[in-house]
């Protein structure tokens, strides 16, 4: 199983909505929230080579100076996730020989950046991760609705509560 960048995305937001992405229940092209994404995505960093695919399993925002990783998100409000998810592109390319990767989280909307450092209790978070996510996989059904306040602005909304 490949685990992607949006998988352990979603893994730190919410694993029922991991569930739903890893069985191919799709629900973002419905969301404006998604739109809006995509539109910043479009609009920033415009000189920047973007959508770097790696192994058809990391995709990358875009790189710059040689060897920074760069994430873009619209908001902090799931910070931690986003935080998570360039480590494990980080992770990734450690484990296929790339050295001294550097990355961070770009935030165009709040004319801020991050920069994110992968340290070894990260590498063992993410090998647990990944177990979990593959065990994730192998679930015939998705977790129970967690009842959080991101809900209400989830692509999954709808599947979850109407």
């Amino acid at each position: 199983m490949n685990i992607t960048g949006i998988m352990i995305y979603y893994y730190f937001v919410c694993q029922r909505r991991l569930w739903y992405f890893i069985n191919q229940i799709n629900m973002e092209q419905n969301s404006e929230l998604v739109q809006i994404g995509k539109i910043i995505d479009e609009t920033t960093y415009t000189k920047e080579k973007k959508q770097i695919l790696i192994d058809n399993t990391i995709n990358i925002d875009f790189i710059k100076n040689g060897a920074v990783l760069h994430e873009v998100k619209k908001t902090k409000s799931i910070e931690e996730a986003g935080i998570w998810q360039i480590k494990y592109y980080m992770y990734y390319l450690e484990n296929k020989g790339v050295e001294n990767v550097k990355a961070k989280i770009d935030f165009p909307l709040l004319r801020e950046s991050k920069e994110i450092i992968l340290e070894d209790d990260d590498r063992k978070v993410l090998d647990n991760v990944i177990t979990n996510i593959e065990e994730i996989a192998r679930m015939e059904k998705p977790f129970d609705i967690i009842n959080s306040k991101i809900c209400k602005k989830c692509s999954y909304f709808d599947l979850c509560y109407v």
